[in-house]
């Protein structure tokens, strides 16, 4: 017989098949559709042993070069950021490692004042009230503010803009088909950017659960009618739902301050590194109003003191998941396997501190204004597309209709350079254009390396 702990052994996949009353591997998978089985074995090789394994596996790696071995201009949703040595040592302690989901939260003292604290400066950041702990990524937290605005207005229509990131677009509409809630697009001015305000007052009406802007958009630039758009929509009795890059809010005032009922956003650049796949972070936050509390997804964080006020502690104060509640009673399965992301979030958030983090965001937003300016003195490149105020992200478009962004992208790899993201799939109408990002971590230097590959590619007529 085979050893014990290694659970495929022939006689041990006998055993749990009779246990079970299944004749065979394929009686046990007959739920299964047979046209979506493979047909044929898997073609592995031979059996190795660990460090044959362990010589194999990073042969394969090998492959791949990790954008901090080489210039990269890649953003689009994950953004690189310098990651302070500290985040990743005080993360690292036990404390936090083996409490990070804790289902008896009141044992774990620790990290429950590390979640409070994230809360805290989360909801300061955004201008709300309260502020969860936490979401999977921006995506989910879409997802579930469109499921929470239609459950607290008791309505079916959700209205996003055209320029929305296709894979958040692609997650909400997941999110939505449960319960069947309408994804509504609305479109933009051709020549800002911006949500085209006619066409949404249009669609806006007794039937309209929320309206959701990106701000910065998906695009990069800035949604400046972030008031009007809220007017509108409370008008109607529709929540407002904003999405951001907190980086950003180191410049820019909270959605919050212009009509927010609901942020979310992509908490990942808050000291978590970027990584394939992730994890990422996903932040949300509301009013402190009874309607939108009560029915916001994931945990709440609570402070509170003893009975003599001598000593302070902390709590859940709200778990509004199907595995704490009925289950028809729960707004969420979310559950809190972001929480070591969001403590990072809460050591980087204090550790910069509200000036370190407006430092941060002008010298994005700097290096983005120098970028667009060094590309846009090259014929046959437009940056940005859109005539709007831009943070650390931006439109790069080549008019040459014989140049592609592919081509150009591979001349860049050849030189060691990452360019930007091809937006040719998602928006086919904006012609040849790539979606480039920058941060503290380019330099001036950087970015005229750039300009100068990129000229070279286009025959140095710059």
């Amino acid at each position: 017989m085979g050893y014990p702990y290694i659970p495929n052994t022939r006689e041990i996949r006998e055993q749990m098949l009779r246990e079970i009353g299944a004749a065979n591997i394929n009686e046990l998978f007959a739920d299964i559709p047979s046209q979506i089985r493979l047909k044929r074995k898997l073609k592995l090789p031979p059996a190795m042993s660990e460090l044959e394994v362990k010589r194999h596996v990073q042969a394969i790696l090998a492959k791949n070069t990790p954008f901090t071995q080489m210039l990269s201009f890649l953003g689009g949703g994950v953004w690189p950021h310098h990651v302070p040595a500290h985040i990743r040592s005080l993360v690292q302690r036990s404390e936090f490692l083996t409490s990070y989901t804790p289902y008896q939260p009141e044992t774990s003292q620790g990290m429950l004042q590390a979640l409070f604290e994230y809360q805290s400066m989360i909801a300061e950041l955004v201008g709300l009230d309260v502020a969860n702990s936490s979401m999977y990524d921006w995506a989910t937290s879409l997802g579930e503010a469109a499921l929470m605005c239609a459950r607290v207005t008791r309505r079916q229509k959700f209205i996003v803009p055209k320029l929305i990131a296709k894979d958040r677009l692609s997650v909400l509409r997941n999110y939505a088909s449960g319960p069947g809630l309408e994804v509504v697009e609305v479109g933009y001015n051709h020549r800002t950017g911006q949500l085209d305000l006619k066409q949404l007052r249009a669609e806006l009406g007794g039937d309209v659960a929320g309206v959701y802007i990106e701000n910065p958009s998906y695009l990069g630039f800035l949604e400046t009618q972030g008031d009007e758009i809220a007017a509108a929509a409370h008008k109607t009795g529709a929540l407002f739902v904003v999405g951001v890059n907190p980086i950003s809010l180191g410049l820019f005032k909270g959605p919050g301050e212009y009509g927010a009922d609901i942020v979310v956003g992509e908490g990942q650049p808050l000291g978590n590194p970027v990584s394939f796949g992730g994890p990422s972070l996903g932040i949300f936050a509301c009013r402190d109003e009874s309607k939108l509390l009560r029915q916001l997804p994931g945990r709440l964080i609570g402070a509170t003191t003893t009975l003599d006020g001598k000593a302070r502690g902390y709590c859940m104060v709200l778990q509004t998941r199907e595995q704490h509640i009925r289950r028809e009673r729960a707004t969420s399965s979310i559950c809190t396997n972001e929480a070591l992301c969001a403590v990072s979030a809460a050591i980087y958030l204090a550790s910069l501190g509200p000036r370190g983090l407006h430092d941060l965001a002008e010298l994005c937003a700097s290096n983005a204004s120098y970028a667009m300016k060094k590309l846009n003195m090259i014929k046959g490149l437009r940056a940005p597309i859109f005539d709007a105020p831009h943070f650390n992200e931006f439109t790069l478009t080549c008019d040459d209709t014989h140049v592609s962004i592919q081509k150009l992208n591979a001349g860049l790899l050849k030189r060691g350079i990452q360019g930007g993201k091809s937006l040719r799939a998602e928006f086919p109408e904006l012609g040849e254009t790539a979606l480039l990002c920058t941060t503290e971590l380019h330099s001036r230097e950087d970015i005229d390396r750039l300009a100068s590959a990129l000229n070279e590619l286009l025959g140095g007529k710059g």
